[in-house]
């Protein structure tokens, strides 16, 4: 699921249509590996999104808007200061290799005129972007500084020379002849299998590899050298026919994508496809979710360490109350010790070790042997068995009350946990923050009046009947929407003992059953069962639900509900922003 080389072209070719002779109108970077170039165009904004993520480095156009941070990075800074109102000379890739190189003209101080290159390398964790002087190929800045600790061939920084990556000793794709083909194959003893055109030319990706040999054994029995003009000939009509019938889609299997490209993946059977008339749309819809969680997944790391420390701790705390709990099941046998000594202590006497009694209390009315110290009166040995009794009995109290608390927290605490998974954006991890602070699972030290971010709103939803559903995106927000915002005769609903959001059907009346089921799957998605089938959820009006005294943010109860059972699935109802 690579970008590869041959993918690549065709972004170019519709990147060079667009930018070539425009002027750069703004230059973002939202991302500390990734950059936002914006032209404007017949009145039009492209935004040219450029990223250099070791996961998922790509470059394409996007339609997505994106936070940007209060002060600008340097690397943007200095793209700012060359860039700002250049024009786009040329877009080319090299050979059909995953490099790229924009070339910019702008007018420096003084007014003279310079030519910089804006070169990106899409190459896995190596990913770069540079922006380089061409008239002494001098580099302005990169996004990520290479040092010779890192790398010995070449360094990335301020001021030194851009050598570019170490040349592919591979065919170019687009441009080789049969005696170049064939000498190489020979030369360097490609093996013809699976990875053949991936161990032969530059920029083209194992899973187009193993796409174009399954083209040609459909097409020729014998997959060897004494057959290479047969493959030569195949290979040219191929790579030739991609610059001319690009075919964009992506393949997905029971609704998780599995590729994408801009040849038809003929070889992935019984795959949905979805085909698009833009390589960039294809690139923003295929990576958007996959580097948005990413990201957020790294963004929100600290709180989960923080929320996944407290349940070990809750869960350590339980294991001890349990044990407690198993201990005191044996409190009464204290208590008929303590109640049989005391009816026949006339009997006892110091020095004892063994009192034979009878159990008066049983239906049988058998003797049982009760221990003395040897060294204490009966009446000591009276209190002991009663002082042990009062022991076990105030424990279980007190570890009765501490489970209830604990398991309380628990709850909490998952679902919290749940509410960062489901995060959307970093608006959403700040408010998750700010509910640790309230509730003292972070503590800070204040430094004066500090600038907090615009809380974000409860997710808002139009049914497929017109109705208003809202969703919680965590406890804060959960609290605010049942106890505050919610009429009471509004619709709740919450999955059944699982964490999850708080969500309201905003009707009066009888709501319809199939705004009922699309508000259900919508609470059982943002649940913790998101990936369960047959999730049970609670639904009753809000005027059943209460908080009870000192329950944590989003901590509720309810009664009389009633309860259906949905498989979640990601909603496509209308969504108000």
């Amino acid at each position: 699921m690579a970008l590869d080389g041959i993918y690549l072209s065709s972004l170019v070719e519709e990147i060079k249509d667009i930018i070539i002779d425009c002027r750069v109108d703004k230059v973002t970077q939202p991302e500390k590996d990734e950059v936002i170039l914006s032209f404007k165009k017949n009145r039009k904004i492209y935004k040219l999104l450029i990223c250099s993520s070791a996961n998922y480095p790509r470059i394409h156009f996007t339609e997505f808007n994106k936070q940007n941070p209060i002060q600008a990075p340097k690397f943007c800074m200095v793209l700012r200061k060359y860039l700002n109102t250049a024009t786009v000379l040329d877009v080319r890739q090299l050979n059909s290799d995953r490099l790229l190189i924009i070339d910019f003209k702008s007018s420096d101080e003084l007014g003279f005129d310079s030519v910089y290159s804006l070169i990106i390398e899409i190459m896995g964790r190596h990913s770069n972007i540079s922006l380089v002087r061409t008239r002494d190929n001098i580099i302005m800045d990169s996004i990520k500084h290479v040092s010779s600790d890192v790398n010995s061939y070449r360094v990335l920084y301020t001021g030194v020379e851009y050598i570019y990556p170490p040349a592919s000793t591979k065919l170019d794709a687009f441009n080789f002849s049969y005696d170049e083909f064939y000498k190489y194959i020979t030369d360097k003893d490609i093996e013809l299998g699976e990875k053949f055109f991936t161990g032969t030319f530059t920029g083209v990706s194992s899973n187009l590899s193993s796409e174009l040999v399954y083209r040609y054994r459909a097409k020729y029995t014998d997959f060897d050298l004494d057959h290479s003009q047969n493959i030569y000939d195949f290979t040219v009509g191929v790579f030739n026919n991609m610059s001319k019938n690009v075919f964009l889609a992506t393949y997905a299997m029971n609704g998780k994508l599995k590729d994408f490209h801009s040849v038809e993946l003929t070889s992935l059977k019984d795959c949905e496809i979805e085909k698009y008339d833009s390589p960039s749309k294809l690139i923003e819809d295929f990576y958007f979710r996959k580097d948005k969680h990413d990201r957020l997944n790294a963004k929100s790391s600290n709180l989960q360490k923080i929320v996944n420390n407290n349940i070990s701790r809750c869960d350590k705390k339980v294991r001890i109350l349990t044990q407690t709990l198993n201990d005191c099941e044996n409190k009464g046998t204290y208590k008929l010790h303590g109640e049989l000594l005391t009816a026949n202590i006339y009997s006892l006497k110091k020095g004892d070790k063994i009192a034979s009694l009878v159990n008066y209390y049983s239906e049988n009315g058998e003797n049982i042997e009760i221990k003395l110290d040897e060294h204490k009166t009966p009446s000591q040995n009276v209190q002991y068995y009663y002082k042990k009794y009062n022991k076990f009995k105030i424990a279980e109290e007190m570890a009765l009350v501490q489970m209830n608390l604990t398991n309380n927290e628990l709850q909490y605490l998952h679902s919290v946990l749940t509410n960062i998974i489901n995060v959307e954006n970093y608006n959403g991890i700040e408010d998750i923050k700010n509910e640790l602070i309230e509730t003292e699972y972070i503590t800070i030290k204040k430094h004066g009046k500090s600038k907090k971010a615009k809380p974000t709103k409860p997710m808002h939803f139009i049914s497929s009947e017109g109705i208003d559903i809202y969703v919680g995106r965590n406890n804060i927000q959960n609290d605010l929407l049942t106890l505050k915002l919610a009429n009471k005769n509004d619709m709740w609903l919450h999955t059944k003992d699982i964490p999850g959001s708080h969500v309201i059907i905003k009707h009066i009346g009888d709501i319809p059953e199939t705004t009922l089921l699309e508000a259900g799957n919508l609470s059982a998605y943002f649940s913790k069962s998101q990936n369960s089938s047959s999730v049970p959820v609670d639904y009753t009006q809000v005027r059943n639900v209460k908080k009870p005294s000192g329950a944590k943010p989003g901590m509720v109860i309810y009664s009389t509900n009633k309860t259906i059972y949905v498989t979640p699935i990601e909603s496509t109802l209308q969504r108000v922003e």
